[in-house]
């Protein structure tokens, strides 16, 4: 049985709204959201409840993130269900989507439903997983169960790992029967090889991490995001484009309001929003992702859209990599890096910044997801929901070092910034896992369900 708790005095942001509330918690779930400050006699039910006074605090539902990758299996070294679970819960993180990309791929459903047996045994947030996409699996992504499973993942260019789908007639496939959603990672693989040459034949093997961009180039991604609405479009299937990097790709999208009847919703990474190009001077491969971060005119286009609604969520593309790794010459150096811990903090420094109010933050991380993945009572503070929660302190300066990051890989793109809010607690299916800087690991985090 999960202890009983009663929230009074947040700053609670939910719904657009912001209000002085409390809300009670019992047996996993929300059991009364009410404005003003109550005592323990003010609610009924509250008996026995742990109160936590949290004035001066922010209540928000945990932010749900739908694109992490956490190693388990084959690349543990660099991060696991556990450790990395365990940084995103400090993060504010409460549910995950992981993609297929471990090793082997996840491209069958028995492998699928390992990695959740897995998860079942250690990660302390909420998860679920892509079932992957190959030139050859057809029969198994057809087997997909869209009630337990959060999608179809199609690397339609090559990223980490040995999945690329290139075949017309297979995509074809893929966007007319998937019987869940599809995501993609758009990258036009024969423009990128074309633009790999060019470089490699005026560099060799010394390639400048600054020449990323112009490899993983923007046409690179607009052929292929184009592509994939074009497929879409024929075939009405349910499309989510991830980690859009590109000022070019925002005409392929609308905005209308993200809920059922948007067919093509697109995210956006934190790192696309954070860092430009002039900052591979500086980082040089800690900020090497695919899609590679372009110009700071594309990052700043990325968060209008953003904010007019074209683009839906706000991820991470969490991908952690050794520092022995990304110490490698260009073509050696893997891409991707560490985000859960930091993704919420961010954002919400760029809203401090006032480039964007804190309930759009929400909105792009915890609501937007639940509706687009149609996520079982999850993503909100009501009654009848599960408790995923998080307080924030919006006034307590804290500053990213080595000392404080919980990823496995020990390092992170952000060390060094100092960031204005802080996450005090952490409630994950109504089960306090972080507070004071300290996990509770009694309980584990549960599978996303999902109404479709």
């Amino acid at each position: 049985m999960k202890k009983k708790y009663l929230i009074s005095g947040a700053t609670i942001i939910n719904e657009g709204r912001a209000f002085i509330g409390s809300v009670l918690i019992n047996n996993g779930l929300i059991k009364l959201v009410a404005e003003g400050i109550f005592p323990p006699d003010g609610i009924e039910g509250v008996e026995g409840a742990e109160i936590i006074d949290a004035e001066g605090k922010w209540l928000i539902p945990g932010v749900i993130d739908d694109q992490v990758h956490f190693r388990e299996p084959g690349l543990t070294h660099k991060g696991d269900l556990f450790t990395e679970s365990r940084a995103a819960v400090a993060g504010g993180v409460t549910s995950y989507m992981e993609m297929p990309n471990t090793v082997p791929n996840t491209l069958t459903q028995e492998l699928l439903e390992q990695k959740y047996r897995m998860a079942s045994e250690k990660s302390l947030a909420n998860y679920s997983f892509y079932m992957g996409a190959s030139n050859d699996n057809l029969s198994e992504i057809v087997k997909t169960d869209p009630r337990t499973v959060c999608g179809v993942k199609v690397f339609m260019g090559a990223s980490t790992g040995n999945m690329l789908v290139d075949r017309q007639e297979t995509l074809e496939g893929i966007f007319k029967h998937s019987p869940s959603l599809v995501a993609v990672h758009c990258e036009d693989e024969e423009t990128i090889r074309s633009n790999t040459n060019i470089y490699r034949d005026r560099y060799g093997e010394l390639v400048p991490v600054s020449a990323h961009p112009k490899i993983r180039s923007r046409e690179a991604c607009l052929k292929s995001s184009t592509l994939a609405v074009e497929l879409a479009s024929k075939y009405n299937t349910r499309l989510h484009i991830l980690h859009l990097s590109t000022s070019d790709e925002l005409s392929l999208l609308s905005n209308q309001p993200s809920n059922g009847s948007k067919r093509i919703t697109a995210e956006v990474c934190v790192h696309h929003l954070w860092f430009s190009d002039e900052d591979y001077a500086r980082l040089g491969s800690a900020i090497k992702w695919n899609p590679a971060i372009k110009t700071a005119g594309d990052r700043d286009a990325l968060l209008k859209a953003l904010l007019d609604g074209r683009i839906d969520v706000v991820a991470t593309d969490h991908a952690p990599h050794t520092i022995e790794e990304k110490g490698r010459s260009y073509f050696a150096c893997p891409s991707g890096g560490p985000l859960v811990q930091h993704s919420l903090v961010a954002m919400l420094e760029l809203s401090h910044e006032e480039k964007i109010l804190p309930a759009k933050v929400i909105e792009k991380m915890s609501h937007a997801p639940a509706r687009i993945f149609g996520i079982d009572r999850r993503g909100f503070i009501r009654q009848g929901y599960h408790a995923d929660l998080v307080l924030v302190d919006p006034d307590a300066p804290w500053t990213v070092s080595t000392d404080n990051i919980l990823y496995k890989c020990g390092w992170s793109p952000f060390e060094g910034q100092t960031f204005h809010s802080r996450i005090t607690h952490t409630f994950v299916g109504g089960h306090l896992a972080w507070h004071n800087d300290r996990f509770d690991e009694s309980h584990l985090g549960e599978r996303l369900l999902f109404n479709r």
